[in-house]
């Protein structure tokens, strides 16, 4: 692993479409930041099979709260109850429990002339590494902020804070320091069968093109016990910037 990107090799290599294969940090890390749920793969101790949970997490650099140094962080925080198997996992492995941790944007979904040249535009990226439960809690606060944060921005410093004792507990929180990662990163319009192309009638009677997609947030509603008068600035523009931001990159990479 260099200073700024994971050394390309068997297990992170992207075999297929080679060229759409990125290593840097700032790449991988970003799409892992970006992606609404991450999905964490580990063998439970009671168990033989694989197990894979939805989980929210984010790349961090304790003590640093510096939300934007993805260029530099290595650490990835995830965030989830404290009993449960991960979790429990996790304690009995002094050498760092073994996981895999993929990430999917999807932006789009391209509708070529022939079924078998269909294909989506999207940003993915999968870790390897191990996972630790922190148990240090000036680091366990740090990163209850820092995921939640990750989430909606400035949303810890406008709740109710700290959470109780039994709240803390029943927090789990798992840093994991990544061995090796890729991603892999598809954008444009259709790529199709040179003879489809030549064949006009084919290309009058089929409708080819992308359908661009991305993640939107709606207008927020509040809940039967909210009692403030409006929605807060900053989850108003969180909601604006994020649409925008999404739709401006599904549309760009569709052409």
């Amino acid at each position: 692993m260099s200073n700024s990107q994971y050394e390309k090799t068997t297990k992170n290599g992207v075999v297929r479409y080679r060229g759409r294969g990125k290593y840097d940090f700032e790449t991988v890390h970003s799409i892992i930041d970006e992606a609404p749920i991450l999905h964490v793969s580990f063998t439970p101790l009671d168990d033989d099979f694989p197990a894979i949970l939805p989980m929210f997490g984010c790349m961090g650099l304790f003590p640093s709260d510096d939300t934007n140094s993805v260029g530099r962080t290595s650490s990835l925080y995830l965030h989830g109850y404290a009993a449960s198997r991960m979790f429990r996992t996790s304690r009995g492995e002094d050498a760092g429990l073994k996981i895999t941790v993929a990430a999917t944007i999807l932006d789009g979904i391209v509708l070529a002339l022939t079924p078998n040249h269909h294909s989506a535009n999207y940003r993915s990226a999968v870790v390897f590494g191990h996972a630790y439960l922190v148990t240090d809690e000036a680091e366990r606060w740090w990163a209850m902020k820092h995921v939640t944060n990750s989430i909606v921005p400035e949303r810890w410093e406008n709740t109710r804070i700290p959470p109780t004792d039994a709240e803390a507990k029943a927090t789990g929180i798992i840093r994991v320091e990544i061995e090796t990662g890729s991603a892999k990163i598809r954008t444009g319009t259709t790529g199709e069968d040179r003879n489809d192309l030549k064949d006009e009638g084919l290309r009058k009677r089929v409708w080819a093109g992308v359908l661009p997609m991305w993640t939107r947030y709606g207008q927020p509603t509040p809940a039967p016990t909210n009692m403030t008068d409006k929605t807060p600035e900053y989850i108003s523009r969180f909601v604006d910037d994020s649409n925008k931001q999404q739709e401006d990159y599904a549309m760009k990479v569709a052409l």
